[in-house]
């Protein structure tokens, strides 16, 4: 009797039958989470991101008088960082901002051209030094993984200040001037890096110095809804819906958690108190169409009820991320408004 050969053993030789069953494998899977154009993700753990934004070089336009560099600082989980520094000004030294871009902690990248563009714009304009921290992402590693990208940000800094490794890095950095700052999910993890940093691994990162935080619409959330989640859930003048921010959440979020975690919600009662934490000062920039306003502003009046330094601003008539992915000519203005108020933060 013939032997029947097994499916296990069997070779696909023929292209374009393979072809076809990876399609089918492709059919055959789950989708459990999706946001349109952004992410997929599937029941069996694979993900897929949709290259909405193009990923552009460190190439900086010569008018700007900056330049830039790409460096890995952890070959083990490829967190690397792109840092922008200002050309000239002698023997003197700029102050330094750690950026952390947004994206729902599920998508971004520090090579997204929004954020190129937007950070060399704001290292010329503030004639300050950017390292803008490329770290890994949700759902593949949910946080706290963001906030230890973050951390071992600052700890490579603290490499640099001793050692002077990357001396084009470390002659032109002023390292007791240092802010935290990000913007949305990037916003979050300065936060909450900030508060990591105001325990006590803050006494072991000298000679580091921190100045402040600023925040730009940093993304919050909570179980209960707030008027401006309710009122601008789906906003056209908004990149960020309420939909996709439930969906960001429930793929970053620690699994059996809800959005009242403190990572999400702050002023959440499953917190640390934040009158016990010695934040630095805090700048917040809010926007007005924005479904995150009235959190935003929920978190600055908990700032100041906990007794901390906190200034704010709200943005007029723009949206979530105007400052990197609305080109209108009102959102040039208030970027001009957000960079304006950065100077002044930063210059005191």
């Amino acid at each position: 009797m013939r032997k029947r050969r097994s499916m296990a053993s069997m070779t696909l030789d023929h292209p374009n039958l393979s072809l076809q069953i990876s399609k089918e494998h492709q059919k055959s899977r789950v989708l459990i989470e999706e946001i349109d154009g952004l992410i997929r993700v599937y029941k069996d753990g694979y993900v897929e991101r949709s290259h909405i934004l193009p990923s552009v070089s460190c190439t900086v336009a010569p008018e700007l008088c900056l330049t830039s560099r790409d460096v890995v600082i952890d070959k083990y989980t490829n967190i690397w960082v792109r840092c922008y520094i200002p050309k000239g000004q002698g023997s003197n030294k700029f102050p330094l901002l750690v950026y952390f871009h947004g994206g729902g902690f599920c998508v971004g990248s520090a090579s997204w051209i929004c954020y190129h563009e937007f950070l060399t714009k704001l290292s010329s304009k503030l004639n300050c030094l950017i390292m803008s921290v490329n770290y890994r992402l949700a759902p593949e590693n949910r946080l706290p993984a963001q906030y230890d990208d973050g951390f071992k940000a600052i700890l490579w800094l603290k490499e640099q200040a001793l050692t002077r490794a990357n001396e084009w890095f470390s002659s032109k950095c002023n390292f007791s001037n240092i802010f935290l700052a990000g913007d949305s999910a990037g916003a979050n993890i300065a936060y909450n890096l900030a508060a990591r940093l105001a325990g006590h691994e803050a006494l072991n990162l000298k000679p580091l110095d921190f100045k402040g935080t600023i925040l730009i619409q940093p993304f919050f959330g909570g179980e209960s809804r707030t008027q401006s989640e309710k009122n601008t859930a789906n906003s056209t003048k908004s990149a960020l819906t309420l939909a996709a921010s439930d969906t960001y959440w429930r793929l970053s979020l620690p699994i059996g958690t809800n959005r009242d975690h403190p990572w999400c919600n702050p002023t959440s009662k499953y917190g640390a108190s934040l009158k016990d934490l010695n934040l630095f000062p805090t700048l917040v920039c809010i926007s007005e169409m924005d479904i995150l306003k009235d959190r935003n502003l929920e978190f600055c009046s908990a700032l100041v009820s906990g007794g901390k330094k906190v200034e704010h601003f709200v943005y007029k008539g723009v949206g979530h991320a105007f400052q990197i992915l609305n080109k209108s000519q009102l959102s040039q203005v208030r970027t001009e408004e957000l960079i304006c108020h950065i100077k002044n933060f930063i210059s005191r």
